[in-house]
């Protein structure tokens, strides 16, 4: 019997429930609704409503409207500021370059976006973060990165669905109190990851990439009035030092991306599929195989107004064999950019197997569209290191958010979303662009 054989055999009877879920969610994901733009004259122009974004409104309010006008440009460039205000961490002000281009034709090629983001707080903590999504003329490769020095701050509560209380609000990824639950854990973190795809047919790709993610200087607060931790125990039970480790591999992958957009999808599907091996031999404490995938599903329902969407979301990672370091361990907000789990703080719930699953209902506000909404819900689930397996339990949460078309010409714009999930936990998450 061949290798291959005996490693799919292996997958499939381990991991025969996740397996079952993915394929329903997949199944559900490419049969498509009945799309509600039937019920538009089939004469109407698609997109056939003007949007005005902010910059349009400062226009009106500085200067003349042009009597011609202008041409999209090729390269579209914001300057986004950032404030914010956490009592553990101080205040935050940060400076967001998020860009966008089009690098070949628009039939023929995707929307290429970019964001550059920098942040500092009263109380030290500074982050530097840098993330592209590149699609080279008609589609033939795309390079995928995160690039990433910072000194963070987590309220951990443990691995799985731990049923604890949260007392106080969440302000994005933070809480805003720390409460008796909870582990406060500092530390910083470099994470260099890329990722390359090869088109292999339409909408399909194939490719790897490599990430290298590392910790150091962790803190692990409660040690100094505590015996033990979570992190900590979980820490010593599987070899890894508890003031720094890295998890540093390579990856191998196949993508199938039909969005029109990388930005605000009005349509199409993306499934990112990939699994990664992390290797001593790259500098981490111990060998481990991850699977990982990223399916989004995205339905316009009009054709006058294409912003009116339903998007379906679900990712996760299982861990194969080997262990992950703690704070490695996929978890809320787990995905790039951090946004998965609205409702709940950053790793608020995390284990060697993770899954997250969101839904949401965009639509438009306002006549010109500078303002829209979003109506949500999501759930997640993760295993506990020792008899809870993930699919067991699930910490569900929903929400309502408000978009200000901040470009129109990149789809970029601005979010915030006021969500609440179990366990008293409720909070307001700001983000650029929409969430999946």
């Amino acid at each position: 019997m061949s290798a291959a054989s005996i490693f799919s055999r292996f997958i499939v009877a381990k991991y025969k429930r996740i397996l079952s879920i993915t394929i329903v969610f997949v199944l559900i994901n490419v049969y498509p609704f009945k799309s509600l733009a039937q019920q538009d004259s089939l004469k109407v122009k698609q997109d056939s409503v003007k949007q005005t974004d902010f910059m349009d409104v400062l226009k009106s309010l500085f200067k003349k409207k042009d009597t011609v006008p202008k041409p999209p440009k090729k390269t579209n460039i914001s300057l986004l500021p950032g404030l914010g205000y956490n009592p553990s961490f101080g205040f935050l002000v940060g400076i967001t370059v998020a860009g966008g281009m089009q690098l070949g034709n628009k039939a023929n090629t995707t929307y290429s976006a970019f964001n550059l983001a920098a942040s500092i707080t009263t109380k030290g903590n500074i982050t530097l973060r840098g993330r592209h999504n590149i699609s080279s003329p008609r589609n033939l490769w795309n390079f995928q990165g995160d690039w990433q020095i910072t000194n963070m701050g987590v309220q951990d509560y443990g691995l799985g669905i731990p049923i604890t209380k949260t007392r106080g609000f969440a302000f994005n990824e933070l809480s805003t109190k720390e409460v008796d639950s909870s582990f406060p854990i500092r530390y910083s973190y470099v994470k260099l990851y890329e990722k390359v795809y090869r088109s292999i047919g339409k909408h399909f790709y194939a490719g790897g990439g490599i990430s290298f993610d590392m910790m150091f200087s962790i803190d692990d607060k409660k040690l100094a009035t505590l015996p033990k931790t979570p992190h900590q125990q979980y820490s010593l039970e599987h070899g890894f030092d508890t003031t720094k480790y890295s998890a540093n591999g390579f990856i191998i992958g196949f993508l199938y991306n039909s969005r029109d957009h990388p930005n605000r999808p009005y349509k199409g599907l993306y499934a990112d599929i990939s699994f990664r091996f992390n290797q001593t031999w790259l500098g981490s404490k111990q060998n481990s195989t991850l699977a990982m995938y990223d399916i989004r599903k995205y339905w316009s329902l009009s054709r006058k107004n294409p912003e009116h969407v339903i998007a379906l979301w679900h990712w996760a990672t299982y861990t194969l064999n080997g262990a992950l370091p703690y704070l490695q361990l996929p978890g809320t907000a787990g995905d790039m950019y951090q946004r998965s789990g609205r409702g709940y703080t950053f790793g608020r719930f995390k284990g060697p197997s993770f899954a997250a699953f969101e839904v949401e209902w965009r639509f438009p506000i306002t006549s010109n569209k500078l303002f829209s909404g979003v109506l949500y819900w999501n759930m997640q689930t993760a295993s506990d290191d020792h008899d809870t397996k993930v699919f067991e339990r699930w910490a569900p949460a929903a929400g309502i958010g408000l978009r200000i078309l901040f470009n129109k010409h990149s789809r970029t714009n601005l979010s915030l979303d006021f969500a609440k999930g179990r366990y008293g936990s409720l909070g307001l998450f700001s983000g650029l662009n929409e969430v999946f």
